[in-house]
């Protein structure tokens, strides 16, 4: 499917909301902020596990290669933060019933309780942040971002290379 063409100009209403969740996602993934959510979760992993965890525990148990996808990192990457939280207890590795040889990765109890501990420090930050804000512009901030978000993947395009013929060189020479 082709990609849409953009317009000449965005909105002015487009580039705010481009600069709004520019500032979100600088201010929800910078480091201290992290080790502050870490401390008051009172949970000691990094951001790559807790993004790790939080995939797994939104979904069924998957194979390691699933998670890198849908991280959109290496396999390596996952391998390696597998291997730690494997080893601090968070996860466990389980055969995949699909094919034996395979193997997914699941939460046990602690990784469970870890995910729980950091997602309630994340909405109590939250609460306190957003502690002027009325109900009812909460559920419409709530509903607007689902809407977006739901937009953002039904417009998603991935990017794939062209394929190439048998024998080209990836690049010109």
């Amino acid at each position: 499917m082709p990609t849409p063409p953009l317009p000449d100009r965005p909105s002015a209403e487009v580039v705010e909301i481009e600069r709004a969740l520019t500032r979100i996602t600088y201010l929800s993934t910078r480091a201290r902020q992290h080790d502050r959510l870490m401390a008051l979760a009172g949970v000691p992993l990094d951001r790559a596990a807790v993004a790790l965890l939080r995939q797994v525990a939104d979904s069924e148990p998957l194979r390691p290669g699933e998670l890198a996808a849908r991280l959109g990192v290496e396999a390596s990457h996952v391998t390696r933060t597998v291997q730690q939280l494997q080893k601090s207890g968070y996860v466990t590795r389980v055969p995949d019933p699909d094919d034996r040889r395979a193997q997914r990765i699941e939460l046990t109890d602690a990784g469970r309780q870890a995910i729980t501990k950091v997602r309630e420090a994340g909405v109590r930050g939250m609460q306190v942040a957003l502690s002027d804000w009325s109900p009812e512009e909460l559920r419409h901030l709530a509903t607007l971002f689902h809407r977006m978000v739901d937009d953002f993947l039904a417009h998603a395009v991935e990017e794939e290379p062209e394929p190439r013929p048998a024998g080209t060189s990836p690049r010109p020479e």
